[in-house]
Formats: structure tokens, sequence, C-alpha cells
């Protein structure tokens, strides 16, 4: 019997997902739970060991084991995929993960970047993205970056060159994996007659959401301290000390400019060697950093309510020092703690005696 938390992983999942019909839906539901128990049972040899063979780093987010899950069924087979999320979210690294797990592997991956080549040279680069180079005829795969920058005359180019599904499915040679990403709504250009719609079908065989850095705070943790010991390794420097407030500084951020904003801002911890100098850019420094809910806005109830606890905790202290005029043997009995804990206590929490001789 599936577990409780796997049924609501699976509804995230699905969620994650465009799915062209209902038909569709039951099948990949029961594909989302197959995936699920298998990602759950490998994910300690397989899957989460990819990561950071490929310098990025999953999380333990609902969102994301929806996603990784998902990824894990889906690689496997030839359906055009669809990457979609905004910018800095992990598209390519998602890509060339996929690219990785599938039959398509021995070839290479070919990046396509739709909003900087000239359509002339992007069509060309197409085409021979699909001729075969083996002898069994795999190709590898194309990876079609930034679809949504595509004007309609090049669309409808493209769309000449691309297989079609049948062709795809008919058992000859494997044709060239497609995947594609774009950090625009293709179903929103679409009705817009931005995009064609034609080839938005042709693309979109599964359209994966990579959900924003915003909407999984509880992995930066796990995202800036990886980050901090890559570069370390890599600049050779000692690996600067993320403190419990930084982290928390770095958990209300909000990052516009998601995951590859946060690996440029802990880069540069690394290379300044100054936490609060590095952070500077980003507003208000960690030190002095608002530290109300209502200022503070977590994704995470269990980050809320640790960072809830330590000021509560904080202003009862210093309330109880204030009553007695910072006497802390009597502070400590009106808090019902030891002496040695409260003294402990004021160093952890950073507050000065302002009476040296009220002890």
């Amino acid at each position: 019997m599936q577990a409780k938390g796997c049924t609501l992983v699976t509804d995230l999942l699905l969620s994650y997902m465009d799915l062209p019909s209902p038909k569709a839906a039951c099948t990949c539901k029961g594909k989302a739970d197959r995936a699920l128990t298998d990602l759950m049972v490998t994910s300690a040899n397989h899957v989460s060991d990819l990561p950071s063979e490929m310098g990025f780093v999953f999380g333990q987010s609902d969102v994301i084991t929806a996603l990784n899950a998902i990824v894990a069924e889906v690689a496997s087979t030839d359906i055009p995929i669809l990457l979609m999320g905004e910018s800095g979210t992990g598209k390519e690294v998602y890509a060339r993960l996929i690219h990785r797990l599938s039959s398509y592997s021995s070839g290479p991956l070919r990046k396509l970047v739709c909003r900087t080549v000239d359509p002339g040279v992007l069509l060309t680069q197409v085409h021979q993205a699909f001729q075969p180079i083996q002898e069994d005829g795999v190709t590898g795969t194309a990876f079609l970056d930034g679809v949504e920058e595509l004007d309609l005359a090049s669309q409808r180019a493209i769309l000449s060159l691309l297989p079609d599904g049948e062709a795809r499915g008919s058992g000859g040679d494997k044709s060239t994996r497609l995947i594609s990403s774009t950090s625009r709504n293709l179903e929103s250009e679409t009705a817009a007659g931005q995009f064609r719609r034609e080839l938005y079908f042709r693309l979109n065989g599964v359209c994966l959401r990579l959900p924003p850095l915003r909407e999984r705070k509880e992995d930066i943790p796990a995202l800036a301290n990886y980050f901090r010991s890559k570069y370390a390794g890599e600049l050779k420097r000692e690996p600067p000390v993320l403190s419990e407030q930084v982290m928390e500084f770095l958990t209300a951020h909000e990052w516009p400019g998601n995951i590859r904003e946060l690996e440029n801002v802990i880069k540069k911890v690394v290379i300044l060697g100054d936490t609060r100098l590095a952070l500077r850019d980003l507003g208000t420094e960690p030190i002095k950093q608002a530290k109300t809910i209502g200022e503070a806005r977590f994704s995470s109830l269990k980050v809320a309510a640790r960072a809830a606890s330590r000021r509560t905790e904080r202003e009862l202290i210093l309330q109880a020092l204030e009553r007695t005029h910072w006497n802390r043997k009597r502070a400590a009995q009106e808090l019902q703690i030891s002496y040695k804990s409260l003294l402990y206590k004021i160093k952890e929490i950073g507050v000065q005696n302002r009476d040296p001789e009220g002890i």
C-alpha cells in the first residue's frame, strides 16, 4: 500500500506536468506512483548521486522530490520533453540529466541556443542535429534552449525539420531525443498568437515545470553548502563559515535569479572571505536584517518555527535582564534556568552586558 506521503508527492508531481487529456493523466498517475517508489528505493545509489557529478544538488522539498520522480520515469522514453521555468532554475542541468539517464546517452547532447543564434545558422544546426552520426542510427539528444525567443518564421521552419510522433514510434531506428526549454508559458504564448500551436504540441510531449527557488526555500541551506564546498575546492580557499544567522538571511531572500543567483553569491563569499561584504548587494546585511515574521517570508514551516523560537528566547532574556537591571543571577531565577545556561545564551545571542557590576 502506498504511503500517505507518497500520495501527496505524486499529486504534487502531477501538478508540475502538463497532461493533454484525462486518460493521459490517469496513465501518468500510475507511472508517477511507480516512479516515486523506484526513486525512493534507488535514490541512495543512482539518481541522487548524479547531481554532485554534474555540478548540481537536488533538494529534499516536496516539489523537487516530485519533479525528480517523473524525471526518473520519462528519461527512459523517447517522448519530447519541454522544461518550463524561470531563468536560473536549472533547465539545462535537467536537460543534461535526462540525456544521461536515457538510452540516447551514448550520443552527444547538442545544445542549440534559440535566443542568440542567427535564424539561418540555427536551422542548419537543427537539421544537423537530426542526422545520424552512429552506425546504429542513434544521434543523441537535441536541446533547444529558449524556444520562446523564436520568431514565427523560424518556428515554422523548425517544425518542418522535426520528426513527427508517428515516425518516432514506428519501430525503426531511433531518432534524436528532443528536449526544449522555455522561461515563458508557451500555452499563453500560443493563445496570444506568438507561438505556433503545431510546434507547441510537437515539443510538449511532457512539460516539466521547474519551481523557482522561492518555492523551495528549505533546499537553500543544502545548496549554499554545496556551492561553498565546490568553489572552495576549485579556488583552493578555506571554506567560509555560513553561520545560522547567514542561513536565515539566505532563506529569507526571494532570489529572483534563482539557483544561479545563489551560486554566484556563494562563489563571491568564497572569493572575498567576508560574508557581510559578499551579501551586501542583496540588500540588508544579515546582521542588521529585521527578524520579525512579517518582515521575513519563509516557505518552510520548520525554518519559520526555529527562527521564531530563537527570536522569542532572545526577547525573554532581554526582558528579564532589563527587569533585574542586568543582575544575571536574578534573571536566571526568573527564567528558571541555571546561571551558567544564561551566561551561555547571552553570549550566543550576542547581547552585551550594560552593567558590568550587575551579576
